[in-house]
């Protein structure tokens, strides 16, 4: 049996295997069936080869002469059935059914004549060369983007297998070819498949280039053993080959799997290229960014400049925790906010998937529906509908970047409203890896303000052990000569009591900043334990009911079934009437001031039965709210807006709620008052650690009869 007999039996078998692991997956689509039988009439064109060089039967040879017409059948219709044609027939499937039955006539009647065989060559390789180039042209007008990288993977490696098969067919008119070319037929028509079966674009290209670089080096085997074995001849330099062959497959086999890998890349995926090189860009920028302005920049900028987005956005978080504000953008104009109420589902499918292609979610509701999967169908509909609130960015890719703890700082949108299908779940991938890149900016960002706030509170204790020392002595020492000055038997006339009282008041005042610096350089912890927030709200008011002078109107709004909070008693009533009297002085004394509190979900999506980890107290007024620059310092150590103002207030209260595992959050826009929110962490004892608020002294004697609320 000689090579070409051999390596017909080999090819056929192969061929055969190929259709029968397409046919034995199940659920199959009509191209996969196609394939079959493609691939089908490949293999018996190869087994008929086998049976005719091994007896020279006319029967055989007759028989590859009628499997060749069938084959460019089966290959147009596999082709029009990848990018089905909307509306009539395509012409050249009409024009290939019509020349079918004179072929077959003509190979059954004369196949052994050279025009024959040469019409039959013609037929077979014009009409896939036809195909391919249709193929390709409804790929590049389908408006799909990965429909067009698909298309165009399909026809490169259906180019290849054709070229290879008719090199092969040459046999066929009496060209004297070694079989060469049938391997390397087989080789892609195994690639063809695997492009039908696999939804990953990504793992083609690693196919395709694991197969480039065995054949290739398969190839050099090959040629190594011949020159030594046929050119040269001998058996005993067939050792020597093989020595050779090896160092050189250990030589050539990582540098030409790095090259295959590469130019199949560029060849079959150059935009995936463009948004891989443009993603690694930005990463590596971001590597060196602590601000998230800054990090909304870069993002962008790199999306921007790989040309595979007409359109971003970033939305962050707000400091309240429920919306999202847009902060930087490029392309369509994108929406000012997305709230928490109307983007639900979104942001619920973030929580559990991290990344939304809107596109396939609506490409799986046909298909889920289709399947009899109703309750992921409306899921799935929910989404889309939702979707909408997103403007522009709709139909794209919407990302979430996390914190600390899976925490949603912010989302990115992208679109690329040129094509359907624009990412696929590839670039969505690498998308996703950016996200995650930002997410680690935002929480370095974070830890960054904490360390400048660590340190600024150092050198604050210094300073503060500084006045305790150098301003307290002198301090009592004139306070004390003030008020000998002041004794009734002393004979002062009116003007010196006013400076002598002048004296005692500075003095006081001075006593109450030094104090207040060391009350925030080194707060107290406070006895923490598990408190009723609501008791302590209302025996703070009933507190600053006392004080007629100021005629506060005060209104509250308590959430009824409040878990208990991880917190102080006394030192919360502290912080509380330091918010409440900042409201009524912003109002100028004439307003409302709301206290309200209720449960917080620190998440922004999470499963309803999930418990609320937070208990929050909010004091709202109805000022001329807090300009963003002003908003801005609002925290930082004596700055104030007030004539008399210490600058102190507020950042005595922020420590005081932080040491207690909680923060404060601001939100106001000039002409729509202010909140202020206390968030504590949520009790996980009973009432019993704590100091109840019943134990809480009354100030200065004030009377406890509350004043009515208004």
């Amino acid at each position: 049996m000689d090579l070409r007999t051999r390596t017909s039996l080999f090819c056929g078998v192969l061929a055969l295997a190929i259709a029968a692991s397409i046919l034995l997956r199940g659920r199959l689509r009509r191209a996969q069936v196609l394939f079959a039988a493609l691939a089908g009439d490949m293999g018996l064109w190869y087994l008929a080869q086998w049976q005719f060089h091994a007896g020279r039967a006319d029967f055989w040879e007759r028989s590859t002469a009628v499997l060749a017409v069938l084959l460019p059948q089966f290959a147009l219709h596999l082709f029009d059935s990848i990018v089905p044609r909307v509306g009539k027939p395509s012409a050249l499937l009409r024009w290939a059914g019509v020349l079918a039955l004179p072929m077959l006539i003509l190979v059954l009647t004369e196949h052994r004549h050279g025009l024959v065989r040469g019409a039959v060559i013609l037929y077979v390789f014009g009409l896939i060369a036809a195909g391919l180039w249709q193929l390709a042209q409804r790929g590049e007008h389908s408006g799909s983007r990965a429909t067009q990288r698909r298309v165009r993977f399909l026809v490169s490696i259906g180019a290849l297998a054709a070229a290879f098969s008719l090199a092969d067919f040459l046999w066929f008119i009496g060209a004297p070819l070694p079989p060469v070319s049938a391997v390397l037929s087989i080789v892609f028509l195994f690639a063809l498949s695997e492009s039908l079966i696999r939804a990953r674009l990504v793992d083609l290209y690693d196919i395709l280039g694991q197969l480039l670089v065995s054949t290739a080096l398969a190839f050099s085997l090959a040629g190594i053993f011949y020159v030594f074995v046929v050119l040269l001849g001998g058996f005993e330099t067939m050792y020597l080959g093989a020595i050779l062959a090896a160092i050189v497959i250990l030589v050539l086999f990582e540098p030409l799997r790095e090259r295959a890998e590469t130019y199949t890349h560029k060849f079959f995926f150059r935009e995936r290229v463009d948004l891989e090189r443009a993603v690694a860009r930005a990463r590596r920028s971001l590597v060196h960014v602590l601000e998230v302005k800054e990090m909304q920049q870069v993002a962008l900028s790199a999306l921007e400049a790989s040309r595979r987005a007409t359109g971003a956005a970033v939305y962050v978080r707000d400091p309240i925790g429920r919306d999202f504000e847009l902060g930087a953008s490029f392309g369509p104009v994108a929406l000012p906010r997305i709230e928490l109420a109307t983007a639900h589902p979104v942001f619920e499918r973030l929580d559990a998937g991290g990344s939304i292609a809107f596109e396939e979610v609506a490409h799986q509701v046909a298909e889920r529906r289709r399947t009899g999967r109703t309750r992921e169908v409306e899921a799935d509909e929910r989404l889309i509908a939702s979707a909408a609130v997103l403007g522009p960015f709709a139909r794209g890719v919407c990302l979430g970047v996390y914190g600390a703890e899976r925490e949603l700082s912010a989302i990115l949108l992208i679109v690329d409203d040129r094509v359907e299908d624009a990412f696929s779940p590839d670039e969505v991938g690498l998308l996703e890896s950016l996200a995650v890149q930002m997410g680690v900016v935002v929480e370095n960002s974070r830890q960054h303000r904490r360390l400048q706030e660590r340190d600024r509170l150092a050198a604050l204790g210094q300073m503060a052990a500084g006045l305790a020392h150098e301003v307290k002595n002198p301090l009592g020492a004139i306070k004390g000569a003030a008020q000998l000055l002041s004794d009734p038997s002393d004979k002062l006339d009116a003007s010196e009591r006013e400076f002598v009282g002048i004296i005692l008041e500075e003095v006081e005042r001075l006593d109450r900043v030094v104090g207040s610096v060391l009350d925030y350089a080194r707060p107290s912890k406070g006895d923490l334990g598990s408190i009723d927030v609501n008791a302590v709200v209302r025996r703070t008011l009933t507190v600053l009911a006392s004080d007629r002078a100021l005629g506060w109107t005060v209104a509250m709004d308590l959430a009824e079934d409040l878990p208990l909070a991880r917190a102080d008693a006394e030192q919360l009533r502290q912080v509380l009437i330091n918010l409440i009297r900042n409201a009524m002085q912003a109002m100028g004394g004439n307003g409302n001031v709301l206290v309200s509190t209720r449960l917080r979900q620190e998440r922004v999506s999470v499963a309803p039965n999930d418990a609320p980890v937070w208990v929050e107290v909010s004091v709202r007024d109805e000022g001329p709210g807090i300009a963003p620059h002003v908003l801005e310092k609002l925290f930082v150590p004596f700055f104030t807006t007030k004539a008399a103002g210490t600058g102190l207030g507020l950042a005595v209260s922020q420590r005081v709620v932080e040491e207690m595992g909680g923060r404060i959050e601001v939100a106001s826009k000039p002409g729509s008052g202010s909140t202020f929110t206390v968030v504590l962490p949520r009790a996980t004892e009973p009432l019993s650690v704590g100091r109840s608020p019943a134990e809480i002294p009354a100030e200065h004697g004030a009377s406890l009869s509350p004043k009515p609320a208004a």
